[in-house]
This record gives structure tokens, sequence and C-alpha cells, in this order.
């Protein structure tokens, strides 16, 4: 399973040479341990891996007792492990850090050392109390994971030329032609249904068989279930409903979590700290309103409302849907040739969130009621350019899906906001074109926004 962040690692290691300890920050079961040791394996002489899920109390002490005489703390470490670490050509991986608070702090410490080069793992690594007590060390550097990508996809089914292609259209504007729009689509409609879940998407390149990776999904989502009763520190009631509620709120026309789904007195202070634990365990993607879609996006935005989108599309499909047997293949049938007429609105504006997180942009959307008609729009997103100037910062994305739509939202957003507003985007399954200056963009091509 080729990953991209293996580039980045590369970079980190190079770039740093040990000044720095790298955390790999993600969700559970999106390959974090997988490609941090993939990365030690190559790119090493020799590592340790220590697994804080499972490691015994004796490992847990050594970091109580030890960091003030390092040189005991490594023999420790090589005799139990069995491993021989070699100055400036090993490296040691604390895997699932958030377990072990005390080593995470002791980077500090072994980094100063400089002996050896550090990967941490992580999820939950942000809540209280897995940060209660320590100093969070400066010298360490994060990198957020996420579910594998389109372009990760299509190295996993052995297809490296498909993207490449998609992205010279991409920049030169041109249509991709019937013919390999078709295979493109068909590409991203597996994707979509699969998910970028490490294991659901080796079992699918395996064996095709929907019933199993849908089944492997679920495990996954009972996980995520059996974490929120275990870690959310009294937040677990306020978690499980709004996770257990994302499918039927994605569902809505508007896609606005509306609290009251959860109870009639509910209000966002109540429930701020369940958001952030979904948030921070990277199982959900919050999209914020922002009242203006001008310079600033950050500047203008309401927390009090927002869009509540799942981290991965193939995980919300095997929520929202809890068929088995004969009628979970005739849905997956039905979303594989397009012909799911009811929620193929919620799965395509799931994952255009999923991909544009993953490109790196955070996620915004413009909502806008008035009296007067001209003036009421919805935008379903917003994203900024890297580096903002006084004009033209802005880019409002309409979703798409079926073959009939309108977007006179997007035309009254571009008349009203025109100053402020880079290149219009309105995302479909047809081949890519530019009309009255706004792209009409193919859904596979999202993240090379």
């Amino acid at each position: 399973m080729k990953r991209k962040i293996y580039e980045r690692l590369l970079e980190w290691k190079e770039k740093d040479q040990g000044s720095t300890a790298v955390m790999i920050e993600g969700a559970r079961r999106i390959g974090k341990s997988y490609v941090a040791e993939e990365f030690a394996r190559n790119e090493y002489e020799s590592y340790i891996i220590i697994d804080f899920s499972k490691a015994p109390k004796e490992i847990f002490e050594l970091f109580d007792h030890y960091l003030h005489k390092l040189d005991e703390l490594f023999d420790r470490l090589q005799l139990f492990y069995d491993i021989t670490l070699i100055n400036r050509k090993s490296v040691v991986i604390f895997d699932e850090v958030q377990f072990c608070p005390r080593a995470r702090a002791a980077i500090k410490h072994l980094v100063a050392d400089g002996r050896y080069d550090y990967i941490e793992t992580g999820s939950l690594i942000s809540i209280k109390r897995n940060v209660k007590d320590i100093l969070i060390p400066s010298e360490e550097v994060c990198i957020e994971m996420y579910p594998m990508d389109f372009e990760e996809f299509l190295w996993a089914s052995d297809n490296n030329r498909l993207m490449p292609f998609i992205r010279k259209q991409f920049e030169k504007k041109r249509p991709m032609g019937d013919t390999f729009h078709r295979q493109a689509l068909d590409y991203f409609r597996q994707y979509m249904i699969v998910g970028g879940m490490p294991q659901a998407v080796k079992k699918f390149i395996e064996t095709h068989d929907y019933d199993e990776v849908d089944r492997i999904k679920r495990q996954i989502i009972s996980l995520y279930r059996n974490d929120i009763r275990k870690y959310a520190d009294g937040e677990e009631l306020r978690v499980a409903a709004i996770f257990d509620e994302i499918p039927s709120q994605l569902q809505r026309h508007e896609k606005k979590f509306k609290l009251s789904a959860l109870s009639p007195n509910a209000r966002m202070r109540q429930y701020s700290d369940a958001f952030f634990w979904l948030m921070d365990a990277k199982i959900i993607n919050c999209c914020l309103n922002s009242t203006a879609p001008n310079i600033g996006l950050r500047l203008n935005e309401d927390r009090t409302t927002m869009k509540c989108y799942m981290g991965d599309t193939g995980l919300l499909i095997s929520m929202a849907f809890d068929e088995h047997g004969e009628e979970i293949k005739e849905l997956y049938r039905k979303l594989i040739f397009g012909k799911l007429e009811v929620n193929e609105g919620m799965l395509t504006e799931n994952i255009v969130a999923q991909m544009l997180v993953c490109a790196g942009h955070k996620l915004y959307f413009f909502s806008k009621y008035d009296e007067n008609a001209e003036d009421r729009m919805e935008i379903d997103f917003l994203i900024a350019k890297t580096k903002l100037t006084n004009r033209h910062n802005i880019s409002p994305i309409e979703v798409k899906s079926g073959e009939k739509y309108s977007f006179t939202s997007l035309r009254k957003c571009k008349a009203k906001y025109g100053q402020y507003l880079a290149a219009s985007y309105l995302i479909h399954d047809k081949d890519i074109k530019t009309e009255d200056d706004i792209t009409f963009l193919p859904i596979y091509m999202t993240p090379l926004l």
C-alpha cells in the first residue's frame, strides 16, 4: 500500500536530521503504524517499535525512572526488544503514544540527546486525558494522516497512469474524452463505495467482494463506537449521539447539523466538547459557516452552525445503510451504476469534503437567508488560496449529483461577491468544461483544487 505520507517522512528525515521527532496523527485504522514501520524498515539500519497499546508495565516504567539516565534507558529497550540501535542510523517508533503521555513528553530530552530519530503515531492525542500534566514537546513535528485518497486507491489497483492524465487535463482545462472519463468515473465510484480505510481497500483489491469489504467497514465502525465508550471521558452519550446522527443529518437538503435532533433544548455550548472529541479523533470533518465569502474565511466563521461529514465515505455508506446479504449486494450494485437516486447527494458531498480535507483545505460553507431572493444563497464549500491578497481569494464550490440540477446560488454569489472570488467550481459527474466563467469539474478532479 503506497502512501503519499511516505514522501513527507523522507523530507522530514533529510531536512531535520534528528533535530525533531515526527508525530503521525490520524484516525484509527488508517495505516499509521504500518507506514511508520515500513519507513523505518526501508530507511534505517535498525529500529525499535514500542506499541504502547500492548506494551508491558516494565516499558512504561522505563520512562518514569530512566529519563535522567538515557544510557540505561536505551540499554533496557535494546535488551527487551532484542534490537541493536546504531548511532544516527536507527529510529525508535512510539506507536499509539497517546497511551503513554510520559513517553511523549520525553521526546524533548531524547531529541536533545541526538543518538536516534523518533517517530510517534497517535490518535486522540489532544484530548485532556492524553495531555494532562505533560509539556507538549516543541521538538515535535506533526503530520496529519487521512484515509487513502483517490490516487492512492488507483495505485493499490495497480493503475499508475490514470491520475497523471487526469492531472494533465485539469491543468490544461481540457476534456478527458468519453472513454477516459468513464474509466475515471468507474474507478472513482469504486473508491467512494470502498472508502479509503486500508484494510477495506486491501480486501477489495484481493477479492472484489463487497460483502467482505462491508464487513471490514462495520468492524471499524464498531471499533469507533467502542473508543467513544472507553475514551470520551464523561461525554460518551453526547459523542455517541452525534456520531449516530451523522447519516440522518446528511440526508437533509441543507445538511447543516441540527442539534434539536439530539434534544429539543440542545445548545452548542453543551455539545462543543463532543464535537471536538470526534474532530480530534479524526472520525469526522466539520465544515463551519463563514458569514461572508471575503478575504479571511476564518475571520467570519460561525461556530454555532456547521455541517458534519464522516471522515471516510466508505464508512458513511456502511453506517447509513444497515442492509445485509442480498440487500447489501443490491445497494452496492446501484451505487456502482449510479442508480441510487435517494442519498446520492449525501455521499457525493461527503466525499468532496473528504477530498478537500485530504488536500489540505479547512472546510467552510456559505449560507445566507434573506427576504430578498437575490441575496438568498447556499454555497456548499468555500476554499481559500494559499496566499491571500486584497482581492480574488475565495473559490466557491457547488456539488451536484444526478442528471438535472441548477446552480442559482453560485451565480448569485459571483454577482454579489465577485471582487473577493477566485475561480468558481461546480463539481458533478460529467467531463470538465468552462461556461460563463464557471469551471464544471468532474468529481474525481476534486483533489487537484
